[in-house]
């Protein structure tokens, strides 16, 4: 276990940085005595033990999910956590003899889980392998922390509600509707509710909050991910940029080439235009599947099903296209989609790479266990998982994507015929 006085000796200097110019955070510590240039002190308890204040714990998780999680978590989620399972308290750690594991820090993180979710998920940012320890610093517990939470949101092809991801953090997904876990999620709602008045707005954070750290590994993030140039490759940008609609849409905006802005919605979580959709989806096509037949307005279409054209994804769902680090490691290993590569789930939320593999899948599905498949099955196997397709009944997903294809839809002659191949 490591021995930490200091923020500064378990934040890095950049977030160290961030967290003064965050408003909330820099008037108590101020109130407190420390003074900008010199250490922070941790709190501590009247046991001597670490602790972070509400304030602090807040920023770290709005810091957190704006850098990584962007419309899919919510920090008051990941404060409700840190109040019940380890009140705060930086070096806690507890034996689960029934799960056999340590879980340590803010969020109560096993190391064993923290490296799956690294090696086998694609969580990156921080490089913990062969070193543990790492789990005990805020941003780096929080982080992976949150990567379960997520993972736990859409665990075994099914998307969850806040009640089994609560209590299946707590005693595992077997347990996650046992009468053991109830009182946890009981009191984790009460956390949360009494945290309200402290809502994610009320801390401000300052421009440019939530680019990376320098232990994180490299990559954009925060507001530096505002911009098409931060993510997408310069062949690509080179591309879309020869969209005549995309470029008339740029222009009416004001944009300009190494520097265009996403748009972002009320809660500054970043989307695509239809038009950019469409653009992207036709780029991708004509490049990699113009063999397949796969056509670009169904694929918008699913992208806006999927994702409601969030760039990060919405909720449980991985970027544009919905498409997860193992499904992607999967299609570019064993499958041979090898156009883009996928290094770490970051990587997917580049708009390029979800369509390129969310193309790949849906060219998957369309033989899947080597049959040709119907354009009503590939819908909902991409959607919901194959294992759950049930072409008995027309389910919600297909009408709702025959309703969204015709904001896609180029001629009179491609309207109301819902082909995707």
């Amino acid at each position: 276990m490591p021995s930490f006085r200091y923020w500064d000796d378990c934040v890095d200097p950049d977030d160290m940085k961030v967290m003064w110019h965050t408003a909330d955070v820099s008037k108590e510590w101020i109130d407190a005595g420390e003074k900008i240039g010199e250490k922070v002190h941790i709190s501590r308890d009247p046991d001597g033990e670490l602790y972070l204040t509400q304030t602090e714990m807040l920023a770290i998780a709005k810091l957190t999910i704006d850098r990584h999680f962007n419309s899919q978590l919510h920090p008051d989620m990941i404060c409700a956590l840190c109040e019940i399972v380890s009140d705060r308290k930086l070096f806690l750690e507890q034996y689960n003899k029934k799960l056999k594991e340590t879980r340590v820090g803010l969020m109560q993180v096993a190391p064993e889980t923290a490296d799956w979710l690294a090696r086998e998920m694609g969580y990156r940012a921080y490089e913990i392998e062969g070193n543990p320890d790492m789990l005990y610093r805020p941003f780096v517990n929080v982080y992976f922390g949150a990567a379960y939470i997520k993972w736990l949101s859409s665990c075994d092809g099914k998307e969850r509600n806040e009640e089994f991801v609560i209590r299946a953090y707590k005693g595992g997904k077997k347990k996650a509707a046992h009468k053991s876990t109830l009182i946890y999620f009981q009191r984790y709602m009460s956390v949360k509710e009494s945290l309200a008045s402290r809502r994610e707005d009320e801390i401000r954070l300052p421009t440019g909050a939530a680019s990376n750290s320098t232990t994180a590994t490299p990559g954009k993030s925060g507001e530096e991910w505002a911009f098409w140039d931060a993510r997408v490759s310069f062949e690509d940008m080179d591309a879309i940029w020869n969209s005549p609609e995309v470029v008339r849409e740029w222009a009416k905006s004001g944009e300009r080439r190494g520097r265009v802005r996403f748009s972002l919605d009320a809660q500054k979580k970043p989307y695509l235009s239809r038009v950019e959709v469409k653009a992207i989806a036709g780029i991708i096509i004509a490049r990699h599947f113009s063999s397949r037949g796969v056509k670009a307005s169904a694929l918008a279409a699913l992208a806006e099903v999927t994702s409601m054209r969030f760039v990060n994804g919405l909720r449980a769902r991985t970027g544009l296209l919905g498409i997860d680090y193992p499904t992607a490691l999967w299609l570019y290993n064993d499958v041979g989609y090898r156009a883009y590569k996928v290094i770490s789930v970051d990587d997917l939320y580049n708009p390029f790479v979800s369509m390129y593999f969310g193309a790949a899948y849906l060219a998957y599905l369309s033989e899947y266990e080597g049959r040709q498949r119907s354009y009503e099955f590939i819908v909902q196997a991409f959607l919901s998982g194959p294992e759950n397709v049930n072409l008995q009944e027309t389910g919600p997903h297909w009408t709702k994507f025959q309703d969204t294809l015709r904001f896609y839809e180029d001629s009179k002659k491609d309207q109301g015929s819902c082909s995707i191949l």
